[in-house]
């Protein structure tokens, strides 16, 4: 998508939510201004399928489901002042969240308005005369399928609607899946080739084709005791990842990070992803989300900061440790990126601001960084910028060091500012003011490493085939070869396949569904001893039903809540 796909968004004012539940849009102009080409009018209809999809990946919203209610990441009362909330990220850890949670109430929301914006999309399109409808009908498609897909995984459910004036049908289980792998395999063909990843291409279709077959199993029969991944399904897992991979079109990042990268839109092992480039308003939040509110990353924006809001827990943090052993985890290149020299060298207190960049990956001990006194960074006397260890100044603490510890916890003493190693993944965009806004990375739905990992498992649930899954971990780990690449393994298992999940997908939101489907959700860890299989789908939310009231048995509450 390009800049005036927005622009023109902004003149037309095409769409507006009226109902959560019924999916209905209501089309407030459906001229779309007399100045408009046909091909500026069809690329205004297309924008706002797309257009919620920053929102839905915002860090409280499908984050907030798809890791906070995992062993990756946890986020306390910090300071007893601080992500408080009444106690919604503390519920969803531990999965005692209900129907009232706002985080499930707005990711409910925001998917469907997608889906509804698709909907609407589906309809216009064809009245269209640019040759380029063509190509945006089967995006449109293909997004209502993706926008289901999140329904079905999240909540269980897909709703089922072709022409805005109707009323949608509900499925669930077996009849969802073949609905969802129908519309996507019916839209593959009209699929681009080389307009991704913030658009849905033949290659965004197979990924997501194959993400579907892999949890096929769950979504068929979402409370069994085990589940039964049929061989076919491994095959068609395997026969789309091989679709993407034999393209070419893709490779693998030497550089982990730069997978997560300001410039990561066009990083060859994106294969779809939510376009955040600022010049589209994207958002920062997946970056600030976990740092510290005395980490301050621009040099040239003194009021841009972290948050202290989740930490990964220890229970996480120890399958680094006891993986690498007497190493220390960082022998993993995915596991750390140092950026400020004077860890290793102490006499780096002073550096130019455009050579200022704050380390990525999983942080831990005492935090340097941009030191800042009334709200102004503290210059050596060369004019570059003084960095040195923090302080909790923001928080009134200055005798707290921003010192990350691996202890972190509902406890008083687990919750405090400084409590949980942290995660910057994601850049921190260099055009965020505030820290909050002007995210530059496209946030990663599907990327290469994923295909890789997904035929692995698939191989091995379909034939205990451990070569074959044991290469393709190591190609993954092999292409991190920009430093010293992570040690190949020896051996491979299930076990061993969903740890080396972790450490390649951690923090990008698939963590939740990765537990589910290797039956370690109902486990326990930090914070967290509910076992009830009920929580694996959340509670639609109370809101969505009692809108739905009007019409008896529409729409019943999910099993356990």
């Amino acid at each position: 998508m390009k800049k005036k796909i927005y622009t023109t968004l902004a003149l037309a004012g095409l769409l507006v939510l009226n109902s959560c539940t019924d999916l209905n849009e209501i089309i407030l102009d459906e001229t779309f201004g007399s100045n408009l080409t046909d091909k500026q009018a069809v690329e205004g209809i297309i924008a706002p399928v797309y257009a919620r999809l920053p929102d839905i990946f915002n860090h409280t919203n499908h984050f907030a489901l798809q890791e906070i209610s995992t062993d990756e990441a946890i986020l306390p009362y910090r300071g007893g002042t601080d992500w408080g909330d009444n106690g919604i990220y503390l519920a969803m850890h531990a999965h005692t969240h209900g129907a009232n949670d706002p985080n499930i109430r707005n990711t409910w929301n925001l998917i469907l308005q997608g889906m509804s914006r698709a909907i609407t999309a589906i309809n216009t399109l064809p009245t269209m005369n640019d040759p380029s409808a063509k190509t945006f009908l089967a995006e449109a498609r293909g997004m209502r399928a993706y926008y289901s897909m999140l329904t079905l995984d999240l909540f269980g459910l897909v709703f089922v609607k072709n022409d805005v004036g109707e009323t949608s049908k509900i499925i669930r289980g077996e009849e969802a899946f073949e609905y969802i792998k129908s519309e996507l395999l019916a839209v593959e063909p009209n699929l681009e080739t080389n307009v991704g990843p913030g658009r849905l291409t033949k290659g965004g279709a197979w990924s997501l084709l194959a993400r579907l077959y892999l949890n096929a199993a769950v979504y068929r029969d979402r409370y069994a005791t085990q589940f039964n991944f049929k061989p076919e399904d491994m095959d068609k897992v395997i026969e789309y990842c091989d679709k993407i991979i034999s393209s070419g079109q893709y490779q693998l990042s030497r550089d982990y990070f730069a997978i997560f990268n300001d410039d990561n839109h066009d990083n060859k092992e994106l294969i779809f992803a939510v376009d955040q480039r600022a010049e589209l308003n994207g958002h920062n939040r997946m970056a600030y989300f976990s740092i510290s509110g005395d980490q301050f990353p621009l040099y040239n924006f003194p009021a841009a900061n972290g948050t202290d809001g989740p930490a990964i827990t220890s229970d996480y943090y120890r399958t680094w440790v006891n993986a690498y052993g007497d190493k220390d985890p960082s022998v993993d290149p995915r596991f750390y990126k140092q950026n400020i020299s004077i860890y290793t060298n102490p006499a780096d207190s002073c550096v130019a601001g455009p050579d200022f960049n704050i380390d990525r990956g999983i942080l831990r001990g005492q935090q340097y960084g941009l030191v800042r006194k009334n709200g102004v960074f503290v210059k050596c006397s060369n004019g570059n910028f003084k960095v040195a260890k923090l302080n909790y100044d923001t928080r009134n603490r200055s005798d707290l060091p921003v010192n990350f510890s691996e202890k972190v916890d509902f406890t008083v003493e687990g919750s405090n500012y400084n409590t949980g190693y942290r995660v910057e993944k994601y850049q921190f965009s260099k055009k965020s003011a505030s820290g909050r806004n002007f995210g530059d990375a496209d946030i990663v739905i599907t990327r290469l490493a994923d295909i890789y990992l997904m035929r692995a498992e698939a191989k091995l649930r379909k034939s205990n085939d451990a070569a074959g899954a044991l290469a393709d971990v190591n190609t993954v780990r092999a292409a991190r070869n920009i430093t010293t690449p992570p040690p190949a393994l020896a051996t491979m298992t299930l076990d061993l396949l969903f740890r080396e999940r972790g450490f390649e997908f951690y923090w990008e939101m698939v963590r939740r569904p990765d537990m589910i489907r290797f039956g370690k959700y109902e486990g326990t860890w930090t914070e967290k001893t509910n076992n009830d299989p009920k929580k694996r789908i959340f509670p639609i939310p109370q809101t969505a039903i009692d809108g739905a009231s009007n019409i008896p048995g529409y729409l019943k509450q999910n099993e356990g809540y």
